[in-house]
């Protein structure tokens, strides 16, 4: 059954949540020995966000997190309670929220063709068309009840040709845009090779026609990979640097098929060079493992083994 938005009474729970303090433990915790805010995704160690949380705080060291789905619900799908046993758990283990990985804009474009990707959503998500801009409300509510000013969007499911639609599919992340602003959000597009803009090229067609400070990417070197484009350093130059809010990191292989995902630092892509390039170009976000190999045995053995790449790279590139 696919999941109802009761956004009025939803969004009537969170009233007292957001506004709690600026001043909470949260913000007052420093960075990690990085010039990034060095993550995970919570889910791709386990649905258990308290054990999530202690695997990424008391084993791989870290301080940040980032929040996509938990306790087998999407985030934008938490209820009152389960958004207080978050924040309790997450004050636990002394870590903050890089951003919401919600599910805006998975859709199918409504006047366009069906994807042939539309039957991908995942991660607890199946939402339509007619409910984005209540995904979009409760996302800025999550964003607001985990303090963090970011919330992740897609450019939604791919199209064999999207320049028809591309002018009117710009103005609708426009408005999200300018809705996350006027609410002190930034809007973070994910590069998705199931969805519109999969590459760093696209990446930079986007970002250069929808001018908005309220707008920057969430820059997957992974996904673009799937897509035939080198990310680091071909896609990577090709984006204005001031306009990357976010970056996913996983790696891929080529096969006889096509391509699958590795662990970090087992595949195809430059990690070590891009982490020095960020450094290099001032990048101070979230560098967030998003594992999705699954060759570890387990969700959580399999980012175990990703991490400890990741961590590796990073050392590498004098980035931990």
């Amino acid at each position: 059954m696919r999941p109802r938005v009761a956004r009025r009474q939803f969004l009537q729970g969170f009233v007292a949540m957001t506004t709690v303090s600026a001043l909470s433990p949260l913000s007052l915790l420093g960075q990690s020995d990085s010039p990034f805010r060095v993550a995970v995704i919570n889910d791709e160690i386990s649905q258990d966000f308290g054990h999530a949380c202690e695997v990424a705080a008391r084993e791989f060291g870290m301080r940040w997190i980032e929040l996509r789905s938990m306790w087998k619900k999407n985030i934008v799908n938490l209820d009152e309670k389960e958004v207080a046993e978050g924040r309790r758990i997450l004050e636990k283990y002394e870590l903050k929220v890089t951003d919401i990985a919600s599910p805006l804009f998975k859709v199918d474009w409504p006047d366009a063709p069906k994807s042939k990707f539309s039957s991908e959503a995942g991660f607890r998500a199946d939402f339509t068309y007619d409910q984005q801009d209540e995904v979009l409300d409760r996302a800025i509510s999550m964003a607001k009840a985990f303090h963090t000013d970011r919330v992740r969007c897609f450019d939604f499911w791919r199209l064999e040709n999207q320049a028809p639609y591309r002018a009117a599919i710009n103005e609708k992340l426009l408005q999200a845009a300018n809705k996350c602003g006027q609410n002190g959000i930034i809007l973070i597009l994910e590069n998705e090779p199931s969805c519109n803009t999969g590459t760093g090229a696209e990446a930079a067609k986007i970002l250069d026609a929808v001018q908005s400070p309220h707008l920057m990417l969430n820059w997957d070197p992974g996904n673009a990979a799937t897509l035939g484009e080198v990310p680091y350093p071909n896609g990577y130059n090709l984006l204005p640097k001031k306009r990357i809010g976010h970056c996913h990191c996983k790696d891929a292989i080529k096969t006889a098929k096509g391509y699958d995902w590795a662990p970090m630092g087992g595949g195809i892509i430059d990690w070590e060079g891009q982490f020095n390039a960020l450094k290099r170009d001032g990048y101070d976000y979230a560098v967030s493992l998003e594992t999705h190999w699954d060759g570890g045995g387990s969700p959580e053995a399999s980012s175990r083994k990703s991490w400890a790449g990741m961590k590796k790279l990073l050392q590498q590139a004098g980035a931990l």
